[in-house]
């Protein structure tokens, strides 16, 4: 990415990325077409190179436009096919351009893991602007291919298949009328969405974020927003192999469990990458207590976002690191 020279300058902005050029190829006649005219965007929102982390970088705004069309011509062609061929109502289209979108994330996620430091005093300072970048590039994707939330995710969340199942909600019997079994999912909602910071009188935004967290949350095989299937990608190939406790080697098959810490005793639990990591950063003396604040501030953020759930044992010591008199003090 090229710079502005000169004291005082500030770095010069990428030009938006334009579209392909035109021809008489349709980018919605298939999958593999489809996929090929929207990966040079995606790379370039997702991956690119860009002087604020927190912002991903622009696409033309005719490029812009010619993905949303492209999508919706994929879409309303997918349902006319199965509809016509099944001579019934078209099952909902999209699933294959889904799959194909969650495995590019995980593809950018494992990117991100495969170059992480061996240090585990520099992995943080790695990790969280590597997660704020891939976050802004996710809540991007997420405006460009809102059809597919609208068109495919809405879809299966009536058809039960989103990030709340009410096979996996409250006991519903066959005599339960349809008032009955929404009002107890409505119940099942709200529970859940308190665990993530919602209260009954917060607004439709802290509701919206809360809901953010629990879709990312949820295991792979739950439908969810665009934005939420990039985070949850990063929770399952980032965060949780630096979170996982190593294996204890020589023990016996027969007792393979670690034993627990005790007063007595005085033997410590092993610890995944990031919880050394954390450890360090909060128990180091000197340096910038502004940029650690900032550090953990955007780290228990980061395993809020990704569905990392309030009751682990990491987003805790962070929480209790930020509502101490010494973070209150620096923010």
């Amino acid at each position: 990415m090229s710079t502005s020279k000169g004291k005082g300058k500030e770095p010069a902005t990428a030009l938006p990325l334009p579209g392909p050029s035109s021809g008489s190829a349709n980018p919605a006649a298939s999958l593999s077409a489809l996929w090929a005219y929207l990966l040079p965007a995606l790379n370039h929102i997702v991956k690119s190179p860009t002087n604020t982390p927190d912002k991903a970088p622009a696409i033309d705004i005719a490029f812009y436009a010619g993905i949303h069309t492209a999508c919706y011509n994929y879409f309303t062609s997918q349902s006319e096919t199965k509809s016509s061929a099944q001579g019934r109502i078209a099952e909902p289209s999209g699933t294959d351009l889904y799959e194909q979108l969650d495995k590019y994330y995980i593809d950018a996620a494992r990117e991100v893991i495969l170059g992480a430091p061996r240090d585990d005093s520099t992995l943080i300072h790695y990790i969280v602007p590597c997660f704020n970048r891939f976050s802004a590039g996710a809540m991007s994707v997420n405006r460009l291919l809102n059809y597919i939330n609208r068109h495919y995710v809405r879809r299966a969340v009536d058809e039960d298949k989103g990030w709340l199942r009410l096979n996996g909600g409250p006991a519903v019997t066959a005599d339960d009328s349809r008032e009955k079994i929404s009002e107890r999912l409505k119940e099942k909602r709200s529970d859940e969405l308190k665990q993530w910071g919602y209260k009954s009188d917060g607004s439709g935004a802290t509701m919206a974020s809360a809901e953010a967290c629990a879709e990312a949350a949820s295991p792979p095989d739950r439908i969810i927003s665009v934005s939420s299937l990039a985070h949850r990608r990063f929770r399952t190939e980032v965060f949780e192999p630096l979170l996982a406790v190593p294996v204890v080697k020589g023990t016996k098959a027969k007792n393979k469990k670690i034993p627990k810490a005790t007063k007595t005793t005085g033997v410590p639990l092993p610890k995944g990458r990031l919880a050394r990591a954390v450890k360090e950063l909060l128990e180091s003396n000197g340096g910038d207590e502004e940029e650690r604040s900032r550090l953990v501030r955007d780290l228990a953020a980061a395993l809020r976002l990704v569905g990392v759930r309030p009751d682990h044992p990491l987003r805790k010591r962070l929480d209790k690191f930020l509502a101490s008199p010494a973070y209150v003090a620096v923010a």
